[in-house]
Formats: structure tokens, C-alpha cells, sequence
């Protein structure tokens, strides 16, 4: 590439990020306008907006961009001397004139120049007082405004909704925050920009911001450990301060005999430790500035880092009023976006996965909730629709709401939906709350609309919504009033990257609860443990919760101490509210989140990782996988009792055996016998499902085929003998074949028992697991 070549390449770049800032100063006042199109400060913003493009389009050498910016700077400069009222048509255009500059400044495009005679024609002809050069300047083949509003409307609602598909790997992430209306100027080639407040402005990939802030984060974690450092010290200091206490008493008592040589080694030892005292007491008082300093540094740091990733509810925001308004023009209402809490701060990553539920919902609301404006009109109602979108910070969340004062959901309607779609019979159906009847729309593939349109009757809406909340470890609720409107609250984590937890100790060891998933912590009493079927609650808030021991959700020993408080956690995701009982409280902490090795694949219960102050790891709840867990254990009948003197007083165990086995008549009949011996007995289809089984649970015998999918049962042995807790367990392989050669290999593998099907018989199992392990409660 020429120099040439590389000047009008920089040139250029920077013309796309003006057209960039002045397009969204454009679009804010036009949008701005529409509702008060004599308002002076809005006019002079977009026609300055309009004249600052114009001049870079002519320096840069782009005649398209000076041809489309020169006729809407026509246009508002006839709104602000009075000679143009702008109308709904006016705005409309101008609006199409900052598309089609942002499709002229895109580096690659290929604008044809069609495209700008069309559009020159028809501001001219709208701004034009002679009806005979309005019919001169109007091409035959310019299509009408209407046909141009609808392509544009679809065409903003297909980038919007595929935005969260095809976002970009590399995130544009401003380490100064620039200002809302930043107009940017060159300061040199390549990336650099300078905002009016001149500060520059770079843009850093997402993964060396990651990077950052994970580097932050253990820097700050590393000045926590000169703490005990610090307090040692300390303690050398009072242990000198009793040596020299030592010497004074020890010099009193030799005060009367002491010769000479015994008074100077005397005088000696106290000048030594003198000077020993000195030093420490300087460098104790070095080392605590410089822990001091460099927690702060690290401190500032680490916020520093994690305010980069941190950005303005409003940066996803970018284009959704303008979609609002034009699809709403489309179907032919007027519906006005007004938002509230833009400066709300969210992490990036939160953003970028938001933007798509929005789009959903925002499309919803314009398409479904909000009337035709003669509807509103007999209801009592403004001709214009509203739809407010807020944002707020509560208790770690970002909460949103959206909002529209629309006709709500026909609630009779959508009951003869679900009755017609067999969702569910008549007599339920007429039985449903409305609260029940609202979570139908929530079902993927249902949809209120009988006809597919260009904007819905897809049956793809909230069930996305919901799915892509969920993702983030968020939830959505909706609720309405019939002829009023609707309304849907988000609730989603700030950041994905940092979490507000309650980290406890279970079984000795660290874990952490996010805030977000937590309804309590309470102590729960001996007494107040109940059995309700079979199973443990505790009276919480006016209804009975369910109460389940923390080590054996994740594994841990069981606390040897008895205790008549129960340190327990109230966890709860949509209607599913449990009690975890732990071993304590450490306290409440912000974690830096640190992803886990890939290779773990997905460890049951457990999101993800952190590291506390003083080093130590500790790992997160995935408290939605938690609580799928809880029910599997009640389904399967395997829940612990935490009662902890009803547990003392029965000291007989059933002792447990895992059947892994792709038969299920095998399985049925192995388990069955084992059973009737009063064996505890749990099945696995394979050995990969074995293998799971016994990394989540305790048992006293494995018994294993050999051929089996996925993982076959000398795979399954082997595993187990490499595993340092699983070792020592007793495995018995039961196998069709009774050739030596197999017998050798299961035995090789590390099985302590071969029994052949083909001899099979309910003695010989029931011998041999007695043989391996002793009777059932022995």
C-alpha cells in the first residue's frame, strides 16, 4: 500500500467513527423531534450534526456522503427558519438519510448510486414549496416512503434480534469512558482517538481485559499475605520485650555476686538484644507502609480493572428507540420508547447478552401490547403508545423492567389457546390463576398469533427470553392488567465476572453461595426439625421448607460434632426454596469469578471458582444445579437425615451397592435380590453413569459388567483403582463370559470377585456380596 494509499485508508476510518457519533446524535434528536418538532435545541443539534458531516465527507473525498448530509442540513435549516413544519413523513426521511450515511461511511460497502439519487430526489421534493418541481424532482421508480419505512423497520429488527448471534469475538472496551455525545478527533493513525475532554480513547480486546482484571485480582489477594507476616513480627517484638524483662530480673538477682566477666557478658547480651529490638521495630514499621501501600495499589488497581469492564445500561440501548418507533410506524401505531436509569453500570459481558431478550421483548410489546391509536382512542387513551424500559441496582442485580400501557393479554383468549393447542384439558383450563395461565406463554413454540407475520407468530419469543435470562443465572416474571398493559421484570447478575456470595464451611472445607440465589440464613433448631412424608422441613416464613444436609450434596465428611443449632442456608431459584444445612458461616465476600479447567467438563453443583484474602480457593454454588440435585435425591428416596441426635441413637447403617449394568433385566433382578437382603441399592445404565455415581456418593460394593456402552466395565475397574478415595472399594464383576482369559482381565483390572452370568444364580450373588462386604446392617 502506497503512503497515499495509507493516508486516505486513516482518513477514512476516522470518517466512520464521526459517522458513527453524529448518526446517534441524529437519531436521538430526530426521534426527539418527532414529539416536538419546533423544539430549537434538538433542531440545532441535528443540523450541526448533519453540516460536521458534510465537511468530513467533502475532506475525505466521499461525494455520496455530501450529497445525502447537504439535503437533510437543507431540511432542518427549513425547520429552524420556520419555512417547514416537520411532520411524522419528515422524520421519517431524515432517519433513512442517517442509514444511508452509516451504510456510506462502512469500510467495504457498496452504496449504488442510485441509492443516493433516489434519496436526494425525494428530500428535495419534500422540502420543495412548487408543486411542479416536486413532480420534476420525484423519479418514476423511487419507491414510496411507506414501502421505504417498512424495509427499514424489518431490516433494524433482523439486526437487532441477530445480535446476540453474531456479536463479535473481540469487544470494543473503552478504558475512558467517553462522553454521551463523544466527538471524536484524530490523533494519529491506527486505534488512538481523542475525546472533547482529551482524554484518549483505545480500544483493548476482551480476553487481554479479562486478563487484566484476573491479574488485579490475585495481586490483591497476594497483599493480603504480608498480614501474617506482620503479625509475626508483632509477636517477635512482645517476645523480645520478655526477654529484656528476663535480663533486668536475672541482673537483680546477680546484683550482689556477680564477678565481673558474668556482668559484662550480661551487659552484652542486653546490647544485643537492644539492637536486635531496634531493627525489628524499623523494619516492622517498613513492612507495614509497604503492605499498606501496596494494598492500596492493588486495591485501586483491581477496581480500576473492573470498572473497564463495566459500562452503561444505556451502551445496549443503541438503536432500540429508533426500532421501537419505526416498527411501530410499520404497523401503523405510534408507540414512544422512554427509558429510565441509562447510566446504570453492568458488566459488558451482561450487556452483550441482554440485547437480544430486550429486542424480544420491545418487539413484543409494540407487536402484541400496544393498540392501533383509533383503539386507544375509544379505551380513553392517548393515540400514542408508551413503553418505559427501567434499569436499577438492587441488592447485586440488575433489575429491568419494561413496561406498556398497551391492552394487556386477553386472558380468556389465551385459556382457548391451550385448550386448543391440548396443553391442557378444559376443566384444568378453566381452573387456571391468571399467574398460571401467563407462564404458557413462556412454552417454546407458543404463540397468541393464528397467522405468521414479518414480525411474529413464529412461537419464538419468551421461551427465548427466558432461556437467555436463565443463561445468565437471571429470571423473568410477567404480569398484566387487562386493558392496562403488561409488564415483565428481569432480574440478572451486574457482572459475570465478579459475584457477592456467602461463603460457608462444609466438611472443612470452603464454599460459596451467590447472594443473588440466597432468601436467608437462619438458625434452625434441634426441635424444630419436623418429618413430613418421610422427609426433613423446618418452619420458614409461614410455609414448610425442605431441609437437606450440605455434605452430602457435595460429598464431604459429615460433622462429628453434635450441636443443637443448625447453621442453614435458604436457597431458592423461581418456586424452589430449600434449606442447606452447613457447618458455618465464614462471612459474606466478593469473588472474583475464575472459570474452571475445561477439561473437568461440568462438575455437579459447582459454577465455577475464587480465590479469599488469605489465598485459598473456595468454589461456587451453581445453586440451580443444586437444587435439580435435592430432587433427584427425594425421587430416588436417597435424602440423609440431619437430625443429628436421631442419628446417634440408630448407629445401624444399611450398607449401599451400585449395580452398573446396560441390561435392564439384569439390573431389575440383581437389584431386587439385593434388596430383599436388605441391601440399600442404587443402578447405573453403563459405566460412564457408574463412574458418575460413584464420584457423587458413598458406597460399600460396586458390582459391574463388563461389555457395556460408552464405558465398559474393565474401564469402569480401572478408574476406580486410580482414584485415591475410591480405591479401596470392593468391586465384584458379573459378565456372560466365563472364559479364563476374561476372568484374568476383569482381576488384572483390580476386581476383587468374577462371577459368570452363565452359572448365575440368587445364592451365588447374594454368597459372594456377603463374602466381599458382610450382611446388610453388619
Amino acid at each position: 500500500m502506497t503512503p497515499d494509499q495509507m493516508r486516505d485508508a486513516s482518513l477514512f476510518e476516522l470518517f466512520t467513527l464521526e459517522a458513527e457519533a453524529q448518526t446517534q446524535v441524529l437519531s436521538a434528536g430526530l426521534l426527539a423531534l418527532e414529539r416536538n418538532p419546533t423544539q430549537a435545541d434538538h433542531l440545532e443539534a441535528c443540523m450541526r450534526a448533519a453540516h460536521s458531516l458534510k465537511g468530513a465527507a467533502r475532506i475525505v473525498g466521499v461525494n455520496a456522503g455530501v450529497s445525502v448530509s447537504h439535503v437533510m442540513e437543507d431540511c432542518l435549516v427549513s425547520a429552524q427558519e420556520g419555512r417547514l413544519h416537520l411532520l411524522p413523513e419528515h422524520i421519517d426521511a431524515l432517519l433513512m438519510g442517517t442509514d444511508l450515511l452509516m451504510r456510506i461511511a462502512t469500510p467495504g460497502a457498496s452504496v449504488p448510486q442510485a441509492d443516493v439519487d433516489g434519496y436526494v430526489a425525494l428530500m428535495n421534493n419534500m422540502v420543495s414549496d412548487d408543486p411542479a418541481m416536486k413532480a420534476m424532482l420525484v423519479p418514476t421508480a423511487l419507491p414510496s416512503l411507506e414501502d421505504i419505512l417498512l424495509a427499514n423497520a424489518q431490516s433494524l429488527v433482523t439486526s437487532l434480534q441477530s445480535a446476540q448471534d453474531s456479536a463479535a469475538e473481540e469487544l470494543a472496551a473503552s478504558v475512558v469512558e467517553p462522553a454521551p455525545d463523544p466527538a471524536l478527533k484524530a490523533d494519529g493513525p491506527g486505534e488512538r482517538r481523542v475525546a472533547e475532554t482529551g482524554e484518549r480513547v483505545l480500544r483493548v480486546t476482551a480476553e487481554r481485559l479479562n486478563n487484566l482484571l484476573d491479574l488485579s485480582s490475585k495481586s490483591l489477594v497476594e497483599t493480603q499475605r504480608l498480614k501474617p507476616y506482620l503479625a509475626a513480627m508483632q509477636r517477635v517484638k512482645r517476645t523480645q520485650t520478655g526477654a529484656t524483662r528476663a535480663l533486668d530480673s536475672l541482673e537483680a538477682l546477680l546484683a550482689a555476686n556477680t564477678d565481673p566477666d558474668a556482668q559484662k557478658a550480661l551487659d552484652e547480651a542486653r546490647r544485643l538484644l537492644g539492637e536486635a529490638q531496634h531493627l525489628l521495630i524499623q523494619q516492622t514499621a517498613d513492612l507495614d507502609e509497604f503492605g499498606w501501600q501496596a494494598s492500596q495499589r492493588a486495591q485501586l488497581l483491581y477496581d480500576t480493572a473492573l470498572a473497564c469492564r463495566m459500562r452503561p445500561f444505556a451502551d445496549v440501548l443503541a438503536g432500540q428507540a429508533r426500532m421501537v418507533r419505526d416498527l411501530g410506524r410499520s404497523l401503523g401505531k405510534q408507540v414512544r420508547l422512554e427509558i429510565d436509569g441509562e447510566k446504570t453500570q453492568v458488566d459488558r459481558d451482561v450487556l452483550e447478552k441482554l440485547e437480544a431478550p430486550l429486542t424480544h421483548l420491545l418487539r413484543n410489546a409494540v407487536d402484541h401490547g400496544i393498540e392501533l391509536p383509533a383503539q386507544r382512542i375509544a379505551c380513553g387513551k392517548p393515540a400514542e403508545g408508551l413503553i418505559q424500559l427501567k434499569a436499577s441496582h438492587q441488592a447485586g442485580l440488575l433489575v429491568v423492567e419494561l413496561i406498556d400501557d398497551g391492552a394487556g393479554v386477553d386472558l380468556e383468549r389465551l385459556r382457548l389457546s391451550i385448550i386448543e393447542r391440548k396443553l391442557s384439558p378444559a376443566e384444568t383450563a378453566a381452573q387456571l390463576s391468571e399467574e398460571e395461565l401467563l407462564s404458557f406463554l413462556f412454552l417454546p413454540g407458543f404463540s397468541m398469533r393464528d397467522k405468521v407475520t414479518e414480525v411474529s407468530g413464529r412461537g419464538v419469543g419468551l421461551d427465548a427470553v427466558q432461556h437467555m435470562i436463565r443463561q445468565l443465572r437471571g429470571g423473568v416474571e410477567m404480569d398484566q392488567r387487562a386493558g392496562q398493559g403488561s409488564r415483565f421484570h428481569l432480574e440478572v447478575p451486574l457482572t459475570l465476572s465478579v459475584v457477592r456470595s456467602l461463603v460457608v464451611d462444609v466438611g472443612g472445607e470452603a464454599y460459596a453461595f451467590p447472594l443473588a440465589h440466597i432468601e436467608r440464613m437462619r438458625d434452625v433448631r434441634a426441635d424444630e426439625i419436623v418429618q413430613l412424608e418421610g422427609r426433613q422441613h423446618f418452619w420458614h416464613e409461614e410455609r414448610h421448607v425442605g431441609l437437606v444436609a450440605a455434605t452430602q450434596l457435595l460429598n464431604r465428611p459429615a460433622s462429628q460434632h453434635s450441636e443443637d443449632v443448625l447453621k442453614v442456608v435458604v436457597i431458592r431459584e423461581r418456586d424452589a426454596v430449600y434449606g442447606v444445612a452447613v457447618e458455618r458461616f465464614i462471612g459474606e465476600r466478593t469473588l472474583v469469578v475464575l472459570p474452571l479447567d475445561p477439561r473437568l467438563g461440568k462438575v455437579q453443583d459447582i459454577s465455577a471458582g475464587a480465590l479469599l484474602d488469605d489465598g485459598s480457593a473456595v468454589l461456587i454454588i451453581d445453586v440451580e444445579d443444586m437444587l435439580r440435585s435435592v430432587e433427584k435425591l427425594l425421587n430416588t428416596g436417597r435424602l440423609e437425615r440431619i437430625d443429628r441426635r436421631s442419628r446417634q441413637a440408630d448407629t445401624r447403617v444399611r450398607k449401599r451397592v451400585l449395580v452398573v449394568d446396560d441390561s435392564l433385566t439384569v439390573r431389575e433382578l440383581e437389584r431386587k435380590l439385593l434388596l430383599s437382603r436388605g441391601y440399600e441399592v442404587a443402578v447405573a445404565v453403563d459405566g460412564m453413569d457408574g463412574w458418575n455415581a460413584l464420584r457423587g456418593e458413598d458406597f460399600d460394593l460396586l458390582i459391574t459388567d463388563i461389555d457395556m456402552p460408552r464405558m465398559d466395565g474393565i474401564e469402569l475397574v480401572t478408574l476406580v483403582r486410580r482414584d485415591s478415595r475410591l480405591q479401596s472399594l470392593p468391586v465384584m464383576v458379573v459378565s456372560y463370559k466365563d472364559r479364563e482369559e476374561d476372568r484374568r482381565r476383569g482381576l488384572d483390572a483390580g476386581a476383587d470377585y468374577y462371577l459368570a452370568k452363565a452359572s448365575f444364580h440368587d445364592d451365588a450373588l447374594l454368597d459372594a456380596v456377603v463374602e466381599l462386604i458382610g450382611d446388610a446392617q453388619g
